[in-house]
């Protein structure tokens, strides 16, 4: 059975670190991402750059992309992030809906019911231009403002995301608060609310759970995770938001599971090692160091 990785260290790995990679790091990052096998990358996000200045070259990095049949992707927080996305050759975008209002109003200056009318926009363009959108739902196990967000109120937002019928819906754990259970529970949730929509899952390893949560996930039906070359990165506007699951710790958990990812183990090692040591900073997965097995 196949499992896709996502990956998600040219962006998500890169707005929150200290060191900002010229374009060109950016761009051989990208190509060192394809040749571990990887089929799809996030490439950059098309935000304010004063918000997230590690990704101000946004444009400058798609338009350089080569076409070479790896679906690359990009964030995009409102219409005119959609916007220059499509006009820079972006046929793939991920937007974004906060389970917490608070959250939301932190990390977007909207709330959620004003976010989805956001979205519901963008995939309405998207129709239009042949542009696939999926759609995050962040903080969907915690909030770093409010604290627990009630399965009533994720419910709610995962329904009216349902109701507009986007390409893919990805759960959020942007803070790294969940355990297995969680992960079972509200995926059952987005089953049930949006039957038949492809799944995906976003996972943080903060408290040390992420890798224990993907299995979670793949065991709830979901066959796309988002994972992070030496697990860089993390969310700046949510405190203490340490960094993403390690793409190499997925591969080899996932592997020897029997799944069947695309990724050559050794090859994601050798990159995680590239970007950690071009950023300055430790390899937070563990698979860099202690190496597969047998």
């Amino acid at each position: 059975m196949t499992v896709e990785i996502v990956e998600v260290s040219p962006r998500d790995g890169l707005q929150n670190e200290e060191r900002v990679l010229t374009t060109d790091e950016k761009l051989e990052l990208i190509d060192r991402a394809a040749r571990t096998g990887v089929r799809r990358i996030e490439v950059t996000s098309f935000v304010r750059p004063d918000r997230v200045p590690q990704l101000a070259d946004a444009a400058e990095v798609a338009k350089a992309l080569q076409d070479n049949g790896i679906g690359y992707s990009a964030l995009v927080l409102n219409t005119r992030g959609y916007e220059r996305a499509r006009d820079a050759g972006i046929r793939e975008v991920t937007t974004l809906v906060l389970a917490s209002t608070t959250f939301s109003e932190r990390n977007q200056g909207m709330t959620t019911a004003e976010a989805l009318d956001v979205v519901r926009e963008i995939r309405r363009r998207g129709r239009e231009d042949g542009v696939k959108v999926a759609v995050t739902i962040g903080a969907s196990f915690g909030c770093p403002f409010e604290g627990e967000v009630p399965e009533a109120r994720f419910g709610e937002v995962v329904k009216a995301v349902a109701d507009l019928d986007f390409d893919e819906v990805c759960l959020a754990d942007t803070i790294g608060v969940a355990v297995p259970s969680d992960v079972e529970t509200r995926f059952g949730v987005l089953r049930e609310r949006a039957p038949g929509v492809p799944m995906r899952v976003h996972l943080h390893d903060t408290r040390n759970t992420a890798v224990a949560n993907a299995v979670a996930a793949v065991r709830s039906g979901v066959r796309a995770l988002d994972a992070s070359l030496g697990g860089i990165g993390g969310c700046p506007f949510a405190p203490a938001a340490t960094g993403n699951v390690a793409t190499e710790d997925l591969v080899y958990t996932l592997h020897r599971m029997g799944f069947d990812t695309g990724l050559d183990l050794a090859e994601t090692i050798e990159h995680a090692k590239w970007v950690t040591e071009r950023l300055g900073v430790p390899i937070a997965g563990s698979l860099a160091r202690a190496g597969g097995f047998p």
